[in-house]
């Protein structure tokens, strides 16, 4: 029986088209380095979006833990007042109390939101201006 040829690799295949139509060689490490950097840059930018989540997770438990705390005061604390005004008043502290603290934290979750979504799309910006700078490198040299 005769030995069958021995098949050539994709890789092969693809080198001799390139050598065959006289192609510029291609620099695979620093394909692979980009696009790594790439990956970096999104592992980074997803690190800091996960941390602004935790951020915001923990403000959120500790704005249910001070309301809950406050609720339980009131309860503890109440006792029928002899007069309606005495009554309404409580009320009404209490109320702007709650307004205050309630728009206080939302202002707090919305700066960490911020915070955390401007470091993210910081990170994602810098990796697109590296990348163009190594492909603006990368014709500059030939």
């Amino acid at each position: 029986m005769a030995k069958q040829p021995e098949t050539e690799s994709f890789m092969d295949m693809f080198s001799k088209l390139g050598r065959d139509l006289k192609m510029p060689k291609v620099d695979v490490e620093t394909i692979l380095s980009h696009h790594r950097k790439n990956l970096e840059a999104l592992e980074k930018s997803a690190r800091a979006t996960a941390s602004g989540a935790s951020s915001v997770m923990a403000k959120q438990r500790e704005v249910l833990q001070d309301s809950l705390r406050e609720i339980t005061e009131l309860a503890q604390n109440y006792r029928a007042p002899g007069n309606p005004q005495e009554f309404i008043a409580k009320q009404a502290d209490f109320a702007r109390k709650s307004f205050e603290t309630a728009v206080k934290n939302a202002g707090e979750v919305a700066e960490i939101v911020k915070k955390s979504g401007t470091e993210s799309v910081d990170i994602l910006r810098a990796r697109i201006k590296d990348a163009m700078d190594e492909i603006r490198e990368g014709y500059e040299k030939k």
